[in-house]
């Protein structure tokens, strides 16, 4: 199983957001179960689970886990094929967002068109990689810094970008033979409070 898996397929993206499919989605995550196993778990008739792994498995989502007798009948265990899934942009293709539209560093509206094209371009890297089945080269930074005022946080993205752009001019040969462009994406945003369990 993977971790996660994007999806691209505007019919699996519909698939997967149904509620009865995402909730067997997140039952199958935790470990292989057949259809009677599940209605059980989610209190639907087994015919109507069946109906929607058979959906799901079409899609790609979930997968065979293996076979078991239970009398005169196999079960077929079925699991997720991830952990978790991302929607790419590319399930909308005709709307996602293009960051090349418009341009504004201090909007959280481009912030989100950047992250929607960081998502489809990286699911695209991971499908064509695993096709070829080559590794794919990518690096990420996360982190957290609480600023005492928002002179401090102007302060700080002036260096983050004099110092990320002195990066890009210093190792930038667009005319190397054989090199490959690589996509920077710098993100300052506030975190989320955590939310207070009912």
């Amino acid at each position: 199983m993977l971790d996660v898996t994007v999806i691209e397929d505007p019919e699996a993206a519909a698939v997967s957001l149904d509620p009865i499919r995402a909730r067997l989605l997140a039952e199958l995550a935790a470990g292989p179960a057949s259809a009677a196993m599940l209605a059980g778990q989610v209190g639907l008739p087994r015919q109507k689970v069946n109906y929607h792994l058979k959906a799901l498995e079409r899609h790609g989502l979930v997968e065979l886990a293996g076979e078991r007798r239970k009398g005169n009948v196999t079960e077929r265990l079925m699991r997720a094929t991830a952990a978790s899934y991302v929607i790419s942009p590319l399930a909308l293709a005709a709307v996602q967002p293009d960051p090349d539209r418009f341009r504004d560093q201090l909007s959280a509206r481009w912030l989100l068109a950047l992250g929607a094209r960081l998502v489809r371009d990286v699911g695209s890297l991971i499908t064509g990689a695993a096709k070829a089945r080559k590794r794919l080269a990518t690096y990420a930074l996360d982190g957290e810094v609480r600023f005492a005022s928002a002179a401090d946080r102007a302060a700080f993205v002036q260096e983050l970008t004099a110092g990320v752009t002195a990066l890009i001019r210093k190792y930038d040969t667009p005319d190397a033979d054989g090199g490959r462009d690589h996509r920077i994406v710098v993100a300052v945003h506030p975190t989320l409070k955590a939310t207070e369990p009912e």
